[in-house]
């Protein structure tokens, strides 16, 4: 692959996108240098496992059959292969065959390629509503620390990461930027096939929660949504997690959304191995993660995620990636940028089209040439593609067996899905950060319809969300409300998606009743038109305001003036007694395990980090 450099014109950057990157490299200085001089130091000039002893050298070569003469040699790069693959996961089942891809690919260019690691790869699809859900976001940190563990045999001098899904690639990132001095290079499996349209999935959805329909209809249109190997395509956080890694230039340009299972895919694959061979200090082109990621890009990630209607997760994931870096990001910045950052993608639950119509309108390069024409991202970035994002506005194709990039589409071939900055669905996007008398939470208002924009109701409070779901099939919702689902938090029960909820809200919306939720919790990367104040902080198991909302009080979801308010006096709101969190079961699905990741959690705001 040719290492293509930075754009020779770079238009003026927008006003506010460097003044929020310079805010971030002063506030990050500290850490930041620190984190640097720490990976310059664990820098190496030659094979990493030329240090290791003669027994422990061995031990690593011991079942490397062919490649067993060449790793002694200690000349060629080892890349390690870290994967998430299990074939209960639609989205990881396609990982079984990479490795001897990868070793195939790294062999053509002078290398060897190991399997180093596994790490574990759950799923919120399935999880949803259920005790397992609990660990979902603390898996992202076991993720990071069995990265850490696969790497800590000092064998390799590069890593290749398998990974799509929702915690597996922030996790991967933050433990690749633990070994920041290696090289890293991404590697996706792409979408499934388009199935049920989105809207009759969402209908059948609501129809099963109005129980109009059956367990058996609900079923067979589930199973029409999620039918064969790939990721969900629907735009959640596993779709968000393949546009960032993009534009953070982790991925090959242009392997996101290409199908699993294609001859372009596999191609994708092994020139993976082979930028990872080349990008290792053994040559002359060595590029680590740790300072190829710099502020800028998690700029460039946030902006993109923004002008894509992404998913709110990452409001909670890149502050902990960044953080891994020594870089540190705070909602501040997010509600900054998305002032100025036009939505430029409608993608469910934001619009019906699906991920493949979105690669099919122009994709992940049209939306990066479309940014940078703007001057909302940072064109001189490093890459695994060398310095500039302009690879990133090419497609890959494969001619006549040779993997080849042309220049994308200069105009959108669906402007129901992607359109220009000169024509944008929203002059901002859709994610906000809301203040107020209950904490700070985040909205995500692109599928919101301008008349749920700003809601004031009653609240109906809830400490789970199975008490909401009892009392809606009770009949004792029919009214305008502002549900509140508290201690939901990090520290309470491990910060779970409540999506469950939205068939059960969005069927109230249907009636005419004006509805909203607030939660310390998460709602989903696949939130959608209900308005939802979430990840609210402090959360109530701190003791933060949201304890102290009573049955009927009156709130009011203001997301134009971004503006949470409880309309009770402060005098009064002061001497309520918070509410105390209920004894809860933190037992079984593997609860019991997580325990000291519960106390030791940050906020959301934070991060909600464990293990840095």
């Amino acid at each position: 692959m040719p290492v293509v450099q930075f754009m020779s014109f770079i238009p003026p950057m927008n006003r506010v996108v460097l003044a929020v990157t310079e805010r971030i490299i002063a506030k990050s200085a500290p850490s930041r240098g620190a984190y640097l001089e720490r990976i310059e130091s664990a820098r190496q000039a030659t094979a990493v496992r030329g240090r290791l002893s003669c027994a422990n050298l061995a031990h690593v070569i011991a079942a490397a059959d062919s490649d067993k003469e060449t790793l002694k040699g200690a000349r060629w790069p080892n890349l390690a292969i870290v994967t998430a693959y299990n074939d209960m996961l639609s989205a990881h089942q396609p990982y079984e065959r990479y490795p001897a891809i990868l070793k195939a690919g790294a062999r053509s260019v002078g290398a060897v390629a190991q399997v180093a690691g596994g790490v574990p790869a759950m799923c919120d699809g399935v999880t949803q509503g259920r005790p397992g859900m609990e660990l979902s976001l603390f898996s992202r940190d076991l993720i990071a620390m069995s990265t850490g563990i696969a790497l800590s045999h000092e064998a390799f001098d590069a890593a290749l990461y398998l990974g799509v899904c929702d915690k597996i690639v922030p996790g991967l990132v933050m433990g690749a930027l633990s070994f920041g001095h290696l090289p890293a290079v991404f590697v996706p499996s792409g979408p499934m096939a388009s199935g049920l349209p989105n809207k009759e999935k969402a209908r059948i959805r609501r129809e099963y929660a109005e129980g109009t329909v059956g367990r058996d209809e609900l079923l067979a249109a589930e199973a029409a949504s999620y039918h064969s190997a790939g990721t969900c395509t629907f735009y959640g956080t596993a779709n968000s997690n393949q546009m960032v890694m993009e534009v953070m230039g982790l991925h090959v340009p242009g392997a996101a959304f290409v199908p699993p299972g294609s001859a372009l895919r596999d191609a994708l694959t092994v020139e993976a191995a082979r930028r990872a061979a080349a990008m290792t200090a053994l040559g002359s082109a060595y590029c680590p993660v740790g300072r190829m990621l710099d502020e800028r890009s998690f700029v460039n990630a946030i902006v993109t995620l923004l002008a894509t209607g992404g998913s709110t997760n990452h409001t909670i994931h890149l502050i902990a990636m960044a953080a891994a870096g020594g870089i540190q990001i705070d909602w501040d910045d997010f509600d900054a940028l998305s002032a100025v950052i036009p939505l430029i993608a409608r993608v469910y639950p934001n619009g019906s089209a699906d991920v493949n119509h979105f690669q099919a309108a122009g994709g992940t390069g049209f939306v990066i040439a479309q940014l940078l024409r703007g001057g909302f991202l940072h064109p001189d970035v490093h890459t695994v593609a060398g310095r500039g994002l302009q690879a990133y506005t090419r497609d890959p194709f494969l001619i006549n067996g040779q993997l080849e990039w042309r220049d994308g589409p200069t105009q959108s071939l669906a402007p129901d899905v992607l359109r220009s900055i000169d024509e944008p669905f929203d002059c901002e996007s859709g994610l906000k950060v809301l203040r107020g008398n209950l904490g700070r939470s985040v909205i995500k208002t692109s599928a919101v319809a301008d008349d749920d924009r700003v809601i004031e109701a009653p609240a109906a409070v809830f400490d789970d969300q199975a008490d909401l779901v009892a009392a809606f099939n009770a009949g004792q919702l029919n009214r305008d409300l502002i549900a509140v689902i508290r201690f939901q938090g990090p520290r309470a029960n491990g910060m779970p998606e409540l999506h469950q909820l939205t068939p059960i809200l969005g069927s109230l919306m249907s009636k005419g009743y004006k509805v909203a939720l607030v939660t310390d919790g998460r709602m989903s990367g696949a939130s959608g038109s209900v308005p939802a104040a979430i990840h609210v902080t402090p959360e109530c198991s701190l003791g933060g305001p949201l304890a102290r909302v009573r049955d009927g009080d009156m709130i009011r979801l203001n997301s134009r003036e971004r503006s949470l308010e409880i309309l009770v006096s402060d005098s009064e709101l002061a001497t309520r007694e918070p509410a105390k969190m209920r004894t809860i079961s933190q037992f079984g699905a593997g609860r019991e395990l997580f325990g000291p990741f519960r106390k030791m959690v940050s906020t959301a705001e934070e991060g909600a980090i464990v293990c840095l």
